[in-house]
């Protein structure tokens, strides 16, 4: 690798960790952002344009699309810790041939996805006892972002090549120009073309397309040196094995905790349209808020993947540290931010002040917010444990999530209505907060680490 390729990497087994992970961190939570942009827009546009049922039709379909591309996604964050583990030993031929690992499994995961998605829309939508006044619009927005999947997983698999070795600016830059050409798509589709929830939804597709071919090109022609050559295609099973097991581990987290929300939905969803759309906004408020924890967390796993591939185990205990720090700060600021300004927020997504709309997405805030600093030291210390080669316990972190949440599906709500449904989810964090950092503890004292 030259001298002017190096520059445009990061190694984070030196240097100041909170200068790394924070440096690290910024572009990826501006990056996670406009990403979410995607969704808000959606909302937004949709709640202005075409109505409360569009809204709510758009705003019960994420949890399926959260739940495919929640996995696919997620088996790329864990390929990408791979890469950066061989990157931070230096090794630069077995990272080339992690990568095309990557390239070949991607290509797989984006074909089974596809036909399975458009397969099992319909039925799961029934399942999830969607009202039938927004099915329609409902199944035909599902069909659209899940049949194009292999365009979300392409921009992913790249971003995730860049954000391994440790450049999270670049894959921004294009994020962000295409966030420019999804409002721009979902105005003409919505307002000239008048196609509705389909017009949103083919726009997101075509914009997460864009961003992804931007990615390519310039990997093309600045980052060669992560461009494998025909001789590290060659099948090698202790590989697959490895990049299976370990994106496998990390998608199953994300299906576990989609499947979760997909059952709480469904409950939800018994609730009214009002509900619904209540529901619809104080989620992607809360969405916003998980950024920047999800941003922190993720520059912690490229730094803990780093440091535990040039064996800095210490760093990696200190990276933890700093992480929680930057979480606690984050928390206490949006949960200022939310006490302030949190009905202007809801207001600006649903477009209406109907009063049940209202309270009921104002309860799920201040419920939320308070367990914000919890959930960020969960996110965290689920990413180092990856990042060290642990699969098992965040999984079953994960599971704790799905089990909680069925019972808040079938217990809480029918009790409690939507009361029980916005104080499922902060409880689980919490629980499962404490049962990682027990877990963590003891990890690092096989390891020899000082806590």
């Amino acid at each position: 690798m030259s001298s002017s390729q190096m520059r445009q990497t990061r190694d984070m087994t030196s240097g100041d960790v909170l200068q790394n992970i924070l440096v690290f961190a910024i572009p990826l939570f501006i990056s996670n952002f406009f990403q979410q942009c995607y969704n808000i827009c959606d909302t937004m546009i949709a709640s202005h344009n075409l109505g409360q049922n569009a809204l709510a039709a758009i705003g019960l379909t994420g949890t399926i699309v959260s739940l495919v591309i929640g996995f696919a996604n997620g088996m790329n964050r864990g390929f990408s810790m791979l890469i950066a583990r061989a990157f931070g030993a230096r090794n630069h031929e077995e990272m080339k041939t992690v990568i095309a690992g990557t390239v070949l499994l991607n290509l797989c995961i984006a074909a089974v996805f596809t036909v399975l998605a458009l397969l099992f829309t319909e039925p799961v939508l029934k399942l999830m006892r969607t009202p039938d006044e927004i099915y329609p619009e409902a199944l035909e927005y599902t069909r659209i972002v899940l049949g194009g999947v292999a365009a979300t997983l392409f921009y992913n698999m790249l971003a995730g090549l860049l954000q391994a070795v440790g450049n999270s600016r670049v894959p921004l830059y294009f994020l962000v120009f295409s966030c420019a050409i999804n409002i721009m798509m979902d105005l003409i589709f919505v307002k000239v073309f008048h196609i509705g929830v389909a017009g949103i939804a083919l726009a997101t597709v075509l914009a997460q397309a864009i961003s992804g071919f931007l990615c390519l090109l310039h990997i093309s022609k600045n980052y060669r040196f992560l461009l494998p050559g025909r001789e590290h295609f060659s099948y090698d099973r202790r590989l697959i094995a490895e990049l299976l097991s370990t994106g496998f581990s990390m998608g199953l987290m994300n299906s576990i905790f989609s499947i979760g929300s997909v059952i709480l939905q469904g409950a939800i969803n018994s609730l009214g349209t009002a509900i619904i759309a209540a529901h619809t906004a104080a989620r992607r408020v809360v969405m916003i808020a998980n950024m920047p924890l999800a941003s922190i967390s993720g520059a912690n796993a490229t730094f803990a993947s780093q440091n535990y591939g040039a064996g800095n185990m210490g760093r990696i205990r200190e990276g933890i540290r700093k992480s929680f720090l930057l979480s606690f700060i984050w928390a206490a600021a949006f949960g200022l931010i939310l006490l302030l300004f949190a009905e202007d927020i809801i207001y600006a997504l649903v477009g209406s002040r109907d009063e049940v709309i209202m309270e009921n997405a104002l309860m799920n805030l201040r419920i939320n917010m308070v367990f914000f600093f919890p959930l960020g030291m969960l996110l965290t210390l689920r990413t180092s444990l990856q990042g060290i080669g642990h699969k098992i316990l965040p999984l079953i972190s994960s599971s704790f999530e799905l089990i909680f949440k069925i019972i808040a599906a079938f217990l809480l709500v029918p009790k409690w209505g939507y009361f029980g449904a916005s104080i499922a989810e902060p409880l689980t964090w919490l629980i499962c907060m404490i049962f990682m950092l027990v877990s963590f503890i003891k990890v690092m004292k096989k390891e020899n680490v000082k806590i």
